[in-house]
């Protein structure tokens, strides 16, 4: 029996079997699907895309996995070097893993060991934003903020070393007044967070948080595995503040097989970068640095420049602005916009209940969750495609 994520499997709806798959469109047995939310936003050129799929089918001819204990390889380095290139500032040290939630939990790992290199073993808390989401294991739901997601932390209590803040200037200041000292990082999903609540704030929050990350001597890391590669219509929010560790997943391989990655800058890595043993990061998962995931996201990151994606992801932005803002009903609380995400937040979640079925008689895959309606499409959807995901949200709160 398969145990499907986020779902009481007692009273579940039987799953829609997918047969196929092919540029924004899933397939069933009987019905064609606009997938509205890239496969929880990761398949950002749709499904099969041609040069993603071969750079994987080229490398499984070689090999598919390797272990980077005492083991190398040519795809991993080719990734590393691209990433080091391509990223800003001086964030080229690549520390690989297998999924967004173990990419952050290597961050925080990283952000405390810093610290404790330095002999600075009283830098034990870590401040993080309010209805934050940064993954499902331990340390990531300890640093979140969603009860929804994490509620069976509350067996524990209340963590003394971790401080939750709205993304309001006055709190960023008293936050880091009160507790700067002690802190070894500030966690942030940038400008947007996902899961949360698909919450947008502004650049100034993080400008700000920057300043005061450097006069108390505070790591900043951007989880990036929802809001990079355009999302938030920014190549990534990293461009413009720059962090000391950013964490990138999800798109990282058009969303074409499991993979993340942990870059740090060169502050950080130089704490590591001893004679003595013990100042090593001790931390790696299997299947890090794998040749077929690293094959993809080299052909992505390719694909990122040679389709423009900056230009369509300011498209989608401008549709959607189109086709939703200023769009009243008496049972919706906010529309809310930003690069590649649109959001509809109702006041109350049972308003919701049955659009997924709804969409899908319209030729539309959605999964909206708690009170928000959303998309996240792959990028590469036409403008009839686009706002005809759009027309079916509509659709919904018009049907009487």
């Amino acid at each position: 029996m398969i145990w499907y994520p986020y779902e009481q499997m007692k009273r579940m709806k039987a799953p829609y079997e997918i047969v196929d798959a092919e540029g924004p469109y899933l397939y069933t047995k009987d019905a064609k699907l606009l997938d509205s939310i890239s496969s929880w936003w990761s398949v950002i050129y749709g499904y099969h895309q041609p040069k993603i799929t071969e750079a994987i089918c080229q490398q499984a001819t070689k090999f598919s996995h390797v272990m980077l204990g005492g083991l190398t390889h040519k795809p991993v380095q080719e990734l590393s070097e691209k990433l080091a290139a391509w990223l800003p500032g001086d964030l080229d040290y690549c520390f690989f893993s297998d999924s967004g939630s173990v990419a952050v939990e290597v961050a925080l790992k990283m952000a405390l060991q810093y610290y404790v290199n330095r002999g600075e073993n009283s830098r034990k808390s870590v401040l993080a934003l309010e209805h934050a989401y940064h993954g499902d294991t331990f340390k990531t739901m300890a640093v979140g903020d969603d009860e929804d997601y994490h509620f069976v932390l509350q067996v524990y209590g209340k963590n003394p070393y971790i401080i939750h803040i709205p993304t309001e200037l006055d709190a960023l200041e008293k936050a880091f007044a009160r507790y700067g000292d002690e802190l070894n990082c500030f966690i942030v999903e940038p400008l947007l967070q996902g899961a949360g609540g698909m919450r947008m704030y502004d650049m100034a929050f993080l400008k700000r948080s920057r300043e005061l990350c450097d006069k108390y001597g505070v790591l900043l890391i951007f989880d990036e595995v929802a809001t990079g590669f355009g999302r938030t219509g920014n190549r990534f929010v990293a461009d413009v503040v720059l962090p000391d560790i950013l964490v990138l997943g999800k798109g990282l391989t058009g969303g074409h097989i499991g993979h993340a990655v942990t870059v740090a800058n060169k502050k950080v890595f130089s704490a590591f970068y001893d004679d003595a043993s013990e100042k090593a990061l001790m931390h790696g998962p299997t299947f890090m640095g794998n040749a077929l995931a690293c094959a993809a996201a080299k052909a992505s990151i390719e694909l990122f420049d040679e389709l423009d994606v900056m230009t369509r992801v300011a498209h989608i932005e401008e549709i959607a602005r189109r086709e939703l803002m200023g769009f009243i009903d008496s049972r919706i609380r906010e529309v809310r916009i930003m690069g590649g995400c649109a959001c509809i937040e109702v006041y109350d979640a049972k308003t919701l209940a049955g659009y997924q079925q709804f969409a899908y008689e319209r030729g539309v895959f959605a999964r909206p969750f708690l009170k928000y309606l959303y998309s996240m499409v792959p990028y590469i959807l036409t403008d009839d495609e686009l706002v005809h995901v759009f027309t079916v949200m509509k659709e919904w709160f018009r049907r009487g």
